[in-house]
């Protein structure tokens, strides 16, 4: 028996459940978030490969194609060979990894399209509402008025930084180095990128099987590494007192706030070492072997009927 297609769909499975839920509650990606972010896009590009591998597999399996490329059986013979329930089965999970697949096409277009309108219309409100015509010393930067303390950027090609009256006013010049810094981190890397491709993915597996922990430890980690790119330029004291003002800074939909929920985690994370080399190299290496084996089982059958068919031609 071929047990390619049911461990690719296990694997799968795995990969969109219960691996992002494990992960979710170690602590070690708090000192590399770096390697621990890498891992997290291994294990979801894994999940898709794993999910694509087992539906060439089942369709290797249905339709046993010639050296032509066409098939060479009909449905009726493999019910006979396989039996109606095998063949049943087989049959969903192609269908399952056809959902999958179209889902995700889906959701990238979807996700992208959507996040880039808010965008474009929230960036066009705090063009006309920014009141740092005079004092603006950055072009990139906007001052709303508004008393609570708020610190957003909105990425893409006309990048904003904005702030309000009440963050200009309230942090020193230190911390409003700290918080800008932090927010051009997020802009200069494109996290909103990732964020988007884990929105995606985690969009395309069904309800009863994705884990939303993978979508939410992404958002911590790319905040962990705008944390550090500020740390860098200010150290961690400034930066620390001034995500405290901006804690409960809102933002827009495709927008990255300063604060959030998670704010006081990053705080307390800012008064440890940061940082672990050795922590980093295993996670990498983690990244890199769950990647091999769906990699390869996709790749390869798809360069073999490449070659097969320039052969012929």
């Amino acid at each position: 028996m071929d047990w390619t297609a049911p461990v690719f769909a296990g694997l799968a499975l795995f990969l969109a459940g219960p691996a992002p839920a494990l992960l979710s509650r170690a602590n070690w990606p708090y000192r590399s978030p770096r390697a621990a972010l890498v891992l997290w896009q291994a294990i979801a590009l894994a999940a898709v490969l794993s999910a694509f591998g087992s539906g060439l597999a089942i369709a290797s399996r249905l339709l046993v194609p010639g050296s032509d490329g066409r098939p060479t059986t009909t449905p009726s013979k493999e019910i006979a060979a396989l039996g109606l329930p095998a063949w049943l089965l087989l049959v969903t999970v192609f269908a399952l990894t056809l959902l999958v697949g179209g889902r995700l096409i889906w959701s990238v277009i979807r996700v992208g399209i959507h996040t880039r309108r808010r965008r474009a219309r929230h960036r066009m409100l705090v063009d006309l509402l920014d009141q740092s015509a005079v004092q603006r010393k950055s072009a990139d930067i906007r001052v709303l008025a508004a008393a609570e303390p708020i610190a957003y950027c909105l990425p893409g090609l006309r990048q904003r930084v904005v702030l309000s009256q009440g963050t200009v006013t309230s942090l020193s010049d230190a911390e409003l180095t700290a918080i800008v810094s932090h927010e051009r981190s997020h802009l200069r890397a494109r996290h909103d990128l990732v964020l988007e491709a884990f929105t995606a993915a985690h969009e395309a597996f069904p309800r009863v099987v994705r884990s939303k922990s993978a979508l939410d430890s992404v958002k911590l980690l790319i905040e962990l590494l705008a944390d550090d790119s500020a740390v860098k330029v200010t150290g961690p004291t400034p930066l620390a007192r001034a995500l405290v003002a901006c804690s409960n800074s809102p933002a827009p939909q495709g927008a990255m706030a300063a604060g959030g929920p998670t704010t006081l985690i990053r705080i307390q994370r800012l008064a440890g070492p940061i940082g672990d080399l050795r922590i980093a190299v295993v996670a990498y290496l983690a990244a890199a072997a769950i990647l091999v084996v769906p990699t390869m089982a996709v790749a390869i059958p798809w360069l073999v009927e490449v070659t097969r068919l320039v052969r012929r031609t």
